[in-house]
């Protein structure tokens, strides 16, 4: 089976109600009108759909983020979901001849947990209705995912047997298939334990120095796995190191050296932050097929972000 896709690749967040209507047997929910006719829905389109099966209400997304009133009057904590603008896959899911998508929802009711959801949506007429949304679990990391067949199937980091949720090792393929009931879990194939192994394979590049603080165009650092090596270019200068992992999750690099070019002032400031930030990664984590290397610095905690090196960007780039 070759494995069609729109993106693969494409782990901060993430949280079930269903209306019926006769067409797919769950709940079938439309946005506003989009003006096309064909081809799967956009990142753009879903991040202003309506969903189900998420809370016990349809919940209307704008600009991909819903929030609902707070818990208690004048709290803070309240219930939200976003979408996951980097990840989507697309295939005919519903064997009508058309393409539809498949994205990644996050929801949160406050707590410190955060749910994952795996949600379908289409074209109905000129509008996009959502057509299934399916739980995948608190706390789970997606690795990677794609689409094909009729089928959407997920690399997952999720919490095995002897796992605390706040720290999932277990490394599990899931498949599901859209049908009448909405998206059931054909499958489950456990792959064994997360590990630095498991980093190995692609070039990553940096998207972002921090949540939401995006690498400026024009600039690109880059960090590769190899045994127990690390290496890269932090946007002027090669850098390498060793990379030391006792406890799935958990990393740290010794023996840093790089060469010693000069750049540009903006170049080297953003390499000296970077490596500076990288020298103190403590621990490794995947989000929606990214990778994410946390680190103390001396202003506080810090998420480094990367994406493969063969994934498309994102839409809103």
């Amino acid at each position: 089976m070759s494995k069609s896709k729109s993106t693969m690749f494409k782990t901060a967040c993430g949280l079930l109600a269903s209306l019926t209507c006769a067409a797919c047997g769950q709940g079938l929910l439309e946005s506003a009108s989009t003006g096309q006719t064909d081809g799967a829905p956009t990142i753009d389109e879903l991040a202003n759909t309506t969903f189900s099966g998420v809370f016990d209400r349809p919940v209307t997304l704008d600009d991909g983020r819903w929030e609902g009133e707070p818990f208690v009057d004048d709290g803070a904590s309240r219930p939200s979901v976003g979408l996951i603008a980097h990840f989507q896959l697309t295939d005919d899911l519903d064997g009508d001849g058309k393409e539809e998508a498949a994205v990644l929802l996050w929801a949160s009711s406050g707590g410190s947990g955060t749910r994952a959801y795996l949600a379908a949506a289409g074209r109905h007429g000129n509008r996009v209705a959502n057509l299934a949304t399916v739980l995948i679990g608190d706390r789970v990391q997606v690795r990677a995912g794609w689409a094909a067949g009729g089928r959407v199937i997920l690399e997952l980091i999720e919490a095995g047997p002897d796992d605390a949720a706040c720290c999932p090792t277990q490394k599990t393929t899931k498949t599901w298939e859209l049908g009448a009931e909405g998206l059931s879990l054909v499958s489950t194939d456990i792959n064994g334990t997360l590990s630095v192994a498991d980093l190995e394979g692609p070039e990553w590049v940096l998207t972002e120095l921090g949540r939401g603080r995006p690498v400026d165009e024009g600039f690109e650092i880059t960090l590769a796995f190899e045994d127990d090596r690390a290496a890269g270019t932090g946007g002027c200068n090669r850098y390498f190191g060793t990379v030391n992992s006792e406890t799935p999750g958990k990393l740290r690099f010794s023996g840093m050296g790089a060469t010693r070019m000069a750049c540009p002032g903006p170049a080297m400031d953003l390499e000296q932050r970077y490596l500076s930030a990288l020298s103190g990664a403590t621990g490794y984590s995947f989000l929606a097929g990214r990778l994410v290397l946390s680190c103390d610095t001396d202003d506080g905690p810090m998420d480094l972000i990367f994406a493969p090196r063969d994934e498309s960007p994102p839409p809103s780039q």
